[in-house]
């Protein structure tokens, strides 16, 4: 059968207008249709599954009642927003999902003026659309701010922080709680429904403001007890107390798969002002029974057979670093006893689901808190245990306050595994993690591990775990070289790097992941090249040594140029006033976009060929003495 004729109705929909023009009971065919070729696209393309099928009546319902794009929409967290981007002119772009060049995997302002906001980290949706919302009234505006928030999003601090001042200035806003955990409202039956139709009526409002004029003109303590009753039997029967005391009126829960109930509670909230919530109850993967069964499995997905939900069949792939990790932590939890492990909602990402069913008492997921995290272990620290923080590079950026007040300034041993740190690809800027060097380097206290390899990757861990103050291990997403891994956990010595290769005339100086490449490129022109090993300290004594013996330094790193491991060899060399020509290759001052973690390399001049091609132009353009024929067959 042609896939076209799968699509009958979708095939007829590239914008929101044309949804606006479809019948209520077209939109559940059309509802259907989506989800198929959705299921059908990402087998293909791979990206975020489960989320998105999650969300598909919502985005319906929200297009076909506001009007979009003079009605803002902030998506939370971003990756739930495909089936808006196909509504909104970029369903022929769907094939090149994540792909160099293609459409990017989370909202983009700079690639639709349908995406009102970029968002790539969590729970930012609140803050933006209340900051859309002021605009709106300083400006004059038209347009309605709308944030809907999900997957776990409302876990974090800031989504509260956003809900409390919202609520204060009593912003004219609507807040749209994507529930598809089940677990504030699990039965989304008669009772719910009823409830939702009944809260979000034109005639409950009026009603409920009619009640309040009455109550101000009962004496004050009959007042106070009608107003406590009141709440009191609103919490045993809706979860939406806690939100109207924080000043937002409370609508649902709403069954989220239920286009009619979805469409009917938005009109009925659409023109009313002030802060408001509207609860709806999802399931992550509808529609796709794998994605049903295993949600977590099926949140970001590559190519795979729709029938099976495998991948396809590929040559046996080597040992991640995350999976080194996640082996090192048990077996350092069996040596150790005092050994607690904490992720901020990336217990699978991160390698701790062995960890946490080998040790689930000394598991501590947060949820989406990274700033209570490092706190967290900052507390378990300075009471005797020693808690490994498994988070990613971009991720750990938000508990920066508390890296440097409560962990670095108390000297306290934390050990932080940075995952996906360096160059990570698919998912764009807002997840690059070649920022953590500069950031971290810069922190007193702070031992900075950079492993080339798996086994450097163990041994680092436990150096780390064994170190009496805070150190960070940052190990690049996907493979190493596939380095035999030894069983033991002994560390190595902090501040020492390793000599690969000794040649001539020009030493390389690399760090972390580039580190195989640069030693292909020192094979070809007979050049020294060192693994360093360590950010902080930096192996000055080497340093010195090689600048003694060379005509130029090259340092290579997976990180920004500005602030990286490179300004920290220039710093040492500027301190010792050692004058030799030096370059520094990594990332260069701008923010890459979504490709391939081999192509952004290419693009960065990080791959072998770009760091030959570099040292090439260097030398061309250098002060030193150097002959390019001398060094560059």
């Amino acid at each position: 059968m042609d896939d076209t004729a799968l699509y009958p109705i979708l095939d007829t929909v590239n914008s929101t207008q044309q949804v606006k023009n479809l019948s209520e009971d077209t939109l559940t065919t059309l509802a259907s249709e989506l989800r198929h070729y959705l299921i059908q696209q990402l087998s293909q393309t791979g990206g975020h599954l489960a989320s998105n099928l999650g969300t598909i009546e919502l985005t319906l319902a929200l297009h076909y009642v506001y009007n979009l794009p003079i009605d803002q929409i902030v998506w939370d967290v971003g990756h739930q927003s495909y089936i808006h981007k196909i509504l909104t002119e970029r369903k022929h772009l769907m094939p090149s999902l994540r792909q160099k060049g293609g459409l990017a995997g989370f909202p983009k302002m700079s690639e639709s003026p349908f995406d009102s906001f970029g968002t790539g980290h969590s729970s930012t949706s609140i803050s933006a659309a209340l900051g859309i919302a002021l605009a709106n009234k300083h400006l004059n505006k038209p347009g309605k701010a709308i944030a809907v928030i999900g997957d776990g999003a409302m876990t974090a601090g800031m989504a509260f922080e956003a809900l409390n001042h919202a609520g204060d200035l009593k912003a004219n806003m609507l807040v749209i709680l994507n529930d598809n955990d089940m677990s504030i409202s699990p039965n989304v039956g008669g009772l719910s429904k009823y409830l939702a139709k009944i809260l979000s009526s034109k005639l409950y409002i009026n009603m409920r403001e009619g009640g309040k004029k009455a109550l101000n003109h009962l004496p004050p303590s009959m007042g106070e007890f009608a107003k406590r009753t009141e709440e009191h039997m609103k919490g045993m029967v809706i979860p939406g107390t806690l939100f109207e005391e924080l000043g937002f009126q409370y609508f649902g829960p709403v069954d989220g798969h239920d286009i009619h109930e979805i469409i009917r509670s938005l009109r009925n909230l659409k023109d009313l002002t002030g802060p408001r919530i509207l609860h709806i109850v999802t399931q992550k993967g509808k529609g796709y029974k794998l994605a049903e069964q295993n949600p977590a499995k099926y949140h970001g997905v590559s190519s795979f057979d729709i029938n099976t939900g495998k991948a396809p069949p590929s040559a046996p792939k080597p040992i991640t670093y995350t999976q080194v990790f996640s082996q090192w932590l048990c077996d350092m939890a069996a040596a150790d006893s005092t050994l607690v492990g904490i992720t901020p909602a990336m217990s699978e990402g991160s390698g701790l689901i062995e960890f946490q069913a080998q040790y689930p008492d000394r598991f501590y997921d947060v949820a989406i808190a990274e700033q209570h995290a490092v706190t967290l272990a900052a507390g378990f620290a300075a009471s005797g245990i020693k808690p490994v923080v498994a988070i990613y590079s971009t991720f750990l950026q938000r508990a920066y306050d508390q890296l440097i007040h409560d962990v670095a300034i108390q000297n306290l041993p934390v050990l932080f595994a940075i995952d996906r740190a360096g160059i990570v690809g698919a998912d764009g800027p807002t997840h690059a993690g070649h920022f953590d060097i500069s950031f971290l380097r810069c922190i007193p206290n702070l031992v900075v591990m950079t492993p080339s390899n798996e086994n450097d990757c163990r041994k680092m861990l436990t150096t780390g775990h064994q170190h009496p103050g805070p150190a960070a291990v940052r190990y690049p997403r996907g493979s190493g070289p596939a380095t035999p891994i030894s069983i033991d956990l002994d560390p190595i010595e902090i501040g020492k790097g390793k000599m690969l290769r000794q040649g001539k005339r020009i030493a390389l100086l690399a760090f972390g992941a580039p580190t195989q490449a640069a030693l292909e490129v020192a094979n070809n022109i007979d050049a020294t090249i060192v693994d360093m090993r360590f950010v902080k300290p930096l192996d000055e004594t080497l340093i010195t040594t090689l600048s003694h013996q060379h005509e130029a330094l090259i340092t290579v790193e997976e990180n920004t140029i500005q602030g990286g491991a490179g300004s920290a060899v220039n710093e040492f060399l500027t301190s010792m006033q050692i004058n030799i020509p030096t370059l520094n290759l990594g990332i260069p001052d701008t923010f890459i976009d979504h490709a391939s973690q081999a192509e952004i390399r290419s693009l960065a001049g990080l791959d072998a060929k770009g760091i030959r091609q570099s040292i090439h132009h260097f030398i061309n353009h250098s002060s030193c003495d150097i002959e390019l024929n001398q060094i560059l067959p």
